[in-house]
């Protein structure tokens, strides 16, 4: 795919506004290990349990840990959808879609069915939180998500273009990177 990350890559550039009004860039975590994700949309069932497993083990991560997840959203919609937990990591919305597209995030309804599918208990733990899917949009709900691992010099250490809706790097690896292991 053109322009995917890759390792060696430096970390992708951009300013987006974040849920606490902020405009946040990659460069001013310089100097940081940096967990990156290009999410779905913000009321995406298997986004909004990836972050709910994402804070329920936050502890385990370093005190100094950054995350940047980025949604395919309105900052508005972002922070209704996410603005009642406390998510100790930064969540930034890109309105137009223009990260996702420069960054070679995928879109396949196909492989975004076949993630609801064989994850039947991740669709019905979100179910049973109350995440539901507030698009009908097929472009929106085929977009696949991405996990990036960014070195202290900005510069990409793994780019996991996952292969489905569900397929992530595993929070145990993203634990160990950010202990610098």
């Amino acid at each position: 795919m053109p322009n995917r990350l890759k390792p060696g890559d430096e970390a992708p550039t951009f300013s987006l506004p974040a849920l606490d009004g902020r405009n946040i860039t990659l460069e001013e975590f310089r100097g940081k290990r940096v967990i990156f994700t290009f999410f779905r949309f913000a009321s995406c069932p298997f986004c909004n349990i990836r972050i709910d497993r994402l804070i329920k083990r936050w502890n385990e991560f370093p005190d100094d840990t950054v995350m940047v997840g980025v949604f395919d959203a309105n900052i508005n919609e972002l922070r209704k959808r996410m603005g009642r937990r406390d998510v100790p990591f930064v969540l930034v919305a890109d309105e137009t879609y223009e990260h996702f597209e420069r960054h070679g995030v995928d879109k396949s309804f196909a492989r975004f069915m076949w993630g609801a599918m064989r994850s039947p208990l991740t669709f019905m733990a979100a179910t049973l939180k109350g995440y539901f899917p507030r698009t009908l949009s097929p472009s929106r709900m085929s977009t696949i998500p991405v996990d990036v691992l960014i070195d202290e010099e900005g510069r990409v250490v793994e780019a996991h273009y996952c292969k489905d809706t569900v397929d992530h790097i595993p929070i145990d690896r993203m634990i160990a990177f950010a202990r610098g292991e």
